[in-house]
Formats: structure tokens, sequence, C-alpha cells
């Protein structure tokens, strides 16, 4: 049988019945980007309000009676909620879908159906799979390459649709109905149990599909194609925006020509050629600034090797920090990259031990080491050998 939440996508809460808990445990991303395991319940409901993930979109979050569920999975014709609370087997419960993610998740399915539907009847473009992405949503079309003209076209006629306020209807089917063929799908799961879903957008399209779809193209409000990338096995992604997305979109990209015309002091319509002579300069200044660093790498090299208080071992510190980072030595030169300096007093001690075993005579005056250098605009800390 279909959910509550794919019967009704527009119900944001109801009352069911607890089926059963058990303890299991949960694998997630943490904010260090390593797999963390949770440990909580499996909860099954007699019927549920939240989408478990499948059809290419992600599962909801919502509430049960104020607990949090932080995943849901489809097993067979059941769908298991987890949380870290348990609940009681029996007792009736209150459900609460976070609307928000939910009518964000309607808008790119149902948009990825009407592109789908679009780009197959102007150019023949088959969808072979799609991807609805936490910022962004991705068509994948059979074809090693789509035109800007293509791009241009299939998204004004989708947005054409949109402003025609199209229906969209959900409707069960058996497997065994002869309508069943006339409709487009990319086959069923094998777990698959029962009669079948298919949406369909008024006069453009009808597709086998188990999740949750806007009821009007309307509600879609537009839909933006930011371009094309090249995908696996001669396909072409293309990568779409629907609904508040967009609008988010806009605002975000308008946030940033504001901040660019205040820092570059000129409209937005000459931002692209102002950054482009800050780069021509910057590249000059990068190449006047190495030339300048060697010159006078040479010279403090030689001043310390002329120095009074030459022997055999001179620091020199350009920053003043605490010693701490990456160094290298070969054929008698060290340099190193420091971040750190308080033991610096150790650092030289060792690099005096170091002269005095190999003996003066072993540093004669054509063996210059390297001088202090900045490499990447980064600070650097030589330490120079020599007689």
């Amino acid at each position: 049988m279909a959910f509550r939440c794919q019967r009704d996508s527009y119900a944001r809460e109801f009352t069911t019945t607890v089926v059963s808990c058990r303890p299991t445990e949960l694998q997630i991303e943490g904010s260090n980007g390593k797999k963390e395991v949770l440990s909580g319940f499996q909860v099954v409901l007699e019927d549920t309000l939240l989408f478990p993930e499948g059809g290419g979109q992600p599962d909801d979050r919502g509430t049960i009676n104020d607990i949090s569920v932080l995943r849901v999975t489809r097993r067979g014709a059941q769908a298991d909620h987890f949380t870290q609370t348990p609940l009681t087997a029996g007792t009736e419960v209150q459900v609460r879908v976070d609307w928000e993610r939910r009518f964000d998740h309607m808008q790119q399915h149902s948009g990825q159906h009407l592109i789908t539907a679009v780009a197959d009847h102007l150019f023949g473009l088959k969808t072979t799979s799609w991807e609805l992405g936490r910022l962004r949503s991705v068509v994948e079309l059979d074809g090693p390459s789509v035109t800007a003209e293509q791009v241009a076209a299939i998204e004004q006629s989708v947005n054409e649709k949109i402003r025609d306020g199209l229906p969209v209807n959900v409707q069960e089917m058996s497997l065994d109905d002869p309508e069943v063929e006339k409709v487009r799908g990319r086959g069923l799961p094998d777990d698959h149990a029962g009669p079948i879903r298919v949406v369909t957008i008024h006069s453009v399209d009808s597709n086998m599909c188990c999740g949750t779809h806007v009821s009007n193209l309307s509600d879609l409000q537009v839909i933006k194609i930011l371009g094309t990338e090249k995908g696996k096995k001669n396909k072409t992604n293309l990568i779409f925006l629907a609904g508040n997305r967009v609008l988010k979109w806009m605002e975000r990209s308008h946030g940033t020509e504001k901040a660019l015309t205040t820092l570059l002091k000129c409209g937005a319509e000459d931002h692209v050629e102002a950054v482009k002579k800050l780069q021509n300069v910057t590249k000059l200044l990068q190449k006047n600034n190495l030339s300048l660093l060697r010159d006078l790498a040479v010279h403090v090299a030689h001043s310390l090797r002329s120095s009074p208080a030459w022997g055999g071992v001179v620091t020199l510190h350009r920053v003043a920090e605490v010693l701490e980072g990456k160094g290298a030595g070969k054929k008698g030169r060290f340099q190193g990259k420091a971040t750190k300096m308080s033991r610096r007093a150790e650092v030289r001690a060792l690099l005096q031990a170091y002269v005095s075993t190999r003996g003066a005579e072993e540093w004669g005056p054509g063996r210059l080491p390297s001088a202090p250098a900045l490499e990447n605009g980064s600070p650097r800390t030589t330490e120079s050998l020599g007689q």
C-alpha cells in the first residue's frame, strides 16, 4: 500500500499507532567528515507521514510525539523510523513532517519529471537517472552533449507549462493493468509489492514514481537550469533549481553582486572586467615581488657571512611566532617553514653541535648555504650554515 505521505503529499501532521520498536544503530557522517554510529531505535508505525528515501528522493525529517526522526527508510511495505528515544508499541502518536524540507523535495521532484518529459519531447533526450541534491538537482540525459540553445528551449518550455498551471495527478494501478504499458518508468525495486503509483502531469507526462509531488505545476513557481556538465559514459548532466531554491539562489547572487560592487567600486556590468584587471596587476606584482625577494635573499646572505658575529651558525628570523613547521636539508643547505618559535634556542644548539662535529674546515667560502626566503607569501625561517 501507499503511505499517507504518498496519498497526500500536502499533509503536515496526523495520528497513527506504533507497531513495534526495537534497538538499532544508525551510521551518520559526523561534523569532521568521519563516520559516526548512533545508538537508537527502529520504530515502525501503522502508517507514516514521513517519506522513506527512494526513487532518487531523500527521506523526510520530522517528529513522532515531538521526538526527532533522524532517518526514514523503506523495508518492503513498511517504513523504519530511526529515533534516539523509544516508543511503546500499541500507543497512539502524533507525527509531524518538516514541511520546509518536504515542500522543497516536492518542488525538485516534480520539476525533474517536467524537465525529463520536455527534454524527451523536444530533442529525444532520455533521462537515465537523477539526483536531488542538498543545494542543486541533476538530471542525467542520454547524450554526449546538450547545446546552449537546447538548454534555453527546455527552460522556456518548462516555465511556460508552470505558468499554464497544469494539474498533477497521482493514481494507483495494478501491475496487470494494460494502461501500465503506456506509462514511462525505469523499472520497480526487487522488493516492490502491491499496486504501482503513476504520477501524471496533464497533457505532458505519465511516469511510475514513489515520491511526493505538487498537485499543480504552479506550485513549482519557476525552474532555472544552471547549465550542463559532462556526465559518465557519453551522458550529460543538466543542473537545475526549482521553486524556493531559485529564490534563495537569486538572494545569494544578489548579495554577492552588492558586495563586489562595493569592493570593486563599479557597477555589476563592469565586475568581470574589473576582476581581470586586478588579476593582471596581481600577476605583475607577484613577479616583481619574487625578483625583489631573490635579490634581498642574496644581499642578506652575504651580509650575514660578513658579520663580525659569524661563528659557523647564524639564525635569522623573519617571523615572530613559535617554531613548528616543515623543513628539509640538502648538500649542507637547510630551510624550514615555521609557525612556532619557542624552541628556537634548542634548534640553534642542535645546529651548532652539528657544525662542531663536522669541523669548520668543511664549510668553505664556496659552500654558502641557502638564504632566507618566502614561499607563496608564507613566512620562512632559515638556519644558515657556513664558515
